[in-house]
C-alpha cells in the first residue's frame, strides 16, 4: 500500500498543511483530520510540531502507548504504581492512585483531556516531573518524535504498548464517547447520542475514528517491538487479564525496576490489587470525581473484560471486521518475499499470530472456555489460526 501523500510533509509544516488534510465530521466528539494515514483531532495535529521539537526524553522515561479504549487506564495504573512503589508503597494510604484518577497520575503527552493547556504548557510541566517519568500517548508509532522512536543512539526512553481485540475496543469506545461527549459541547453530545451502533461500526471499519485505523496502529507498534525489543514492549490486554501478576513483573523488568525476591510476593500482589478494576472503580475519586472539562472519572471504567463484543455485534459484523484486519496484516508486504528470505517467513508467522491476538484476543484470556464460543462464528482458516495460538497459551 503506497504511503499517503501527506506522509512526506513534516509535522513542522502542519499549520500550512492542515487546511488541505481530509476531514471527517461524523465521528464525535471532535472533527478529525487524516495525517500520515491516521485520523486525529486538529488540536493534536497542531501540537505535533511543538512535541517533536521540544520534548526531551530522559533515558529513564516510560511512554505508555495504546489505541483508545485498549486497556489504557489499567496500564497507566499498573506502570505508575510499579515505577513509584518505593516512593509510594501500593498499600499505603498516601498512594496517589487512591486520590487521583490514573489519567491524572500519568498524563498524555500530546493532549490535555481537561482542555486547559497547550502543548508548550504541558511540555513545561513535564520538564518539572521527577524521574522516572511515566507519560501516556495515543499517537501512532510513525508520529512519535524521533527522540523516542528514532533508530540508534538518538532515541531515549522506553515504550510500552498494549493491544486489545478490535471488536472489544470498538464497543468500549462507543460507550465511552457517549459518556464524555457532553464535555465537548452540545453539538458534540447530540452527535454522539444520535450515532447508532451500525453507523459507528462502519466508521470503525473504515478506520475513521480517533487514532484509527486500529489495526494499523497495532501493526506499527508490533513491528517496532520486533525491531527494537529492548526499547518497545508489546502487551496484549487479554493476556494481562489472564495473568496480571506476570504482567506486572514483566513490566517492572522492562522499565528497569525489577522486583527483588522480597518484593515478588507481597508487593506484586499489592500492586495487582490496588490497580484492579474493582478496586479503582470503587475509589471515591473515580466514583464521584471528574476533570475541569466535565468528564466524569467513572467514564473510564466499564467492564474491563474480554469478549463483551459478543453482546453487541452480530456474527456478520464480527466476520467483516476480522476480514478487514486479516487483509490489512497480509497487505504489509511480508509475504511477498518469503521464498528467498527465511527471516521474513518468521515475520509472516508472527503477523499471523498478531492477527489472532488482535482479532481473537479474548480466546487467550481463557482459551479452554472461549475457544468453543467463537467456532460457529468464523471461517475455518481463522478458527484454525486461533486454535493454534490458543493451544500455545494454555
Amino acid at each position: 500500500m503506497p504511503a499517503p501523500v501527506d506522509a512526506t510533509i513534516p509535522a513542522s509544516r502542519m499549520a500550512e498543511l492542515l487546511p488541505s488534510l481530509p476531514l471527517e465530521t461524523r465521528c464525535p466528539p471532535l472533527p478529525l483530520n487524516r495525517y500520515n494515514g491516521f485520523w486525529l483531532p486538529e488540536a493534536v495535529l497542531t501540537d505535533l510540531a511543538a512535541i517533536h521539537a521540544r520534548l526531551r526524553p530522559r533515558p529513564s522515561d516510560i511512554f505508555l502507548a495504546s489505541f483508545p479504549k485498549s486497556g489504557t487506564t489499567w496500564l497507566k495504573a499498573l506502570a505508575f504504581a510499579t515505577a513509584n512503589r518505593a516512593r509510594h508503597p501500593p498499600s499505603g494510604t498516601s498512594q496517589p492512585l487512591r486520590r487521583m484518577n490514573p489519567h491524572e497520575c500519568v498524563r498524555f503527552m500530546e493532549m490535555d483531556p481537561e482542555l486547559r493547556h497547550d502543548a508548550d504548557s504541558l511540555l513545561e510541566e513535564f520538564e518539572e516531573l521527577e524521574s522516572p517519568r511515566v507519560l501516556g500517548t495515543h499517537l501512532p508509532y510513525c508520529l512519535l518524535p524521533d527522540s523516542i522512536a528514532g533508530e540508534g543512539a538518538v532515541a531515549a526512553g522506553r515504550v510500552v504498548y498494549v493491544c486489545r481485540n478490535p471488536k472489544d475496543a470498538f464497543v468500549s469506545g462507543l460507550f465511552f464517547v457517549k459518556k464524555v461527549s457532553s464535555a465537548y459541547g452540545a453539538g458534540a453530545d447530540a452527535g454522539a447520542q444520535s450515532l447508532n451502533l451500525e453507523e459507528a461500526f462502519e466508521l470503525f471499519c473504515e478506520g475513521r475514528l480517533f487514532a484509527g485505523p486500529q489495526w494499523k496502529h497495532v501493526l506499527q507498534y508490533w513491528e517496532a517491538s520486533l525491531r527494537r525489543p529492548k526499547q518497545v514492549l508489546f502487551l496484549e490486554y487479554e493476556r494481562m487479564l489472564r495473568d496480571p501478576k506476570a504482567t506486572v513483573k514483566k513490566l517492572a523488568e522492562f522499565m528497569g525496576c525489577g522486583f527483588s525476591k522480597e518484593e515478588e510476593g507481597g508487593v506484586v500482589d499489592e500492586i495487582v490489587k490496588l490497580c484492579s478494576l474493582k478496586e479503582l472503580k470503587n475509589m471515591e475519586v473515580n466514583r464521584s470525581g471528574g476533570n475541569q472539562a466535565g468528564v466524569r472519572n467513572e467514564a473510564y471504567f466499564r467492564k474491563g473484560s474480554s469478549g463483551d463484543w459478543r453482546n453487541h455485534l452480530t456474527p456478520d459484523m464480527a466476520k467483516k471486521l476480522d476480514k478487514i484486519v486479516e487483509d490489512a496484516l497480509q497487505g504489509s508486504g511480508t509475504e511477498r518475499h518469503h521464498k528467498t528470505q527465511p527471516s521474513v517467513v518468521f515475520e509472516a508467522r508472527r503477523l499471523t499470530q498478531l492477527f489472532v491476538l488482535v482479532s481473537f484476543g479474548d480466546v487467550l484470556s481463557d482459551p479452554r472456555r472461549n475457544l468453543n464460543g467463537f467456532k460457529s462464528s468464523f471461517s475455518k482458516s481463522s478458527r484454525r489460526r486461533a486454535s493454534q495460538v490458543a493451544r500455545l497459551a494454555v
